[in-house]
């Protein structure tokens, strides 16, 4: 599986938040962001554009949020950096098959 640009956000590279989504795991294993969870802050997170333009973001913050308490106007609002926030399900899922929190790591453009 691939992550996704949530094409509704900011460019990545450009001000403003980039907000890239993808699974963790799914019912038939592992998926694109199965290993978000042990990424901490200082760690580099590369993103490769449609363009081919590789640009090189560091951690700044991860935390993790009970899916009713999604955190929408620090993930998608404005910001004046070159800012990337990576998405993905955490915990388990509720009787309606939705997850019960969701993982976000905050990252800043180097440079």
């Amino acid at each position: 599986m691939t992550a996704g640009w949530y094409t509704g956000s900011a460019r990545p590279g450009t001000p403003g938040a980039a907000v890239i989504t993808g699974h963790g795991d799914t019912r038939h294993g592992k998926a694109v962001f199965r290993d978000l969870r042990k990424v901490g802050k200082g760690t580099a997170v590369d993103v490769e554009r449609g363009d081919g333009k590789v640009l090189h973001f560091t951690v700044t913050d991860t935390e993790t949020v009970a899916g009713s308490a999604f955190p929408t106007r620090k993930v998608y609002g404005p910001t004046a950096e070159k800012a990337l926030r990576l998405v993905t399900c955490a915990g388990e899922q509720d009787g309606a098959g939705r997850p019960t929190e969701h993982l976000i790591v905050y990252a800043a453009l180097r440079g």
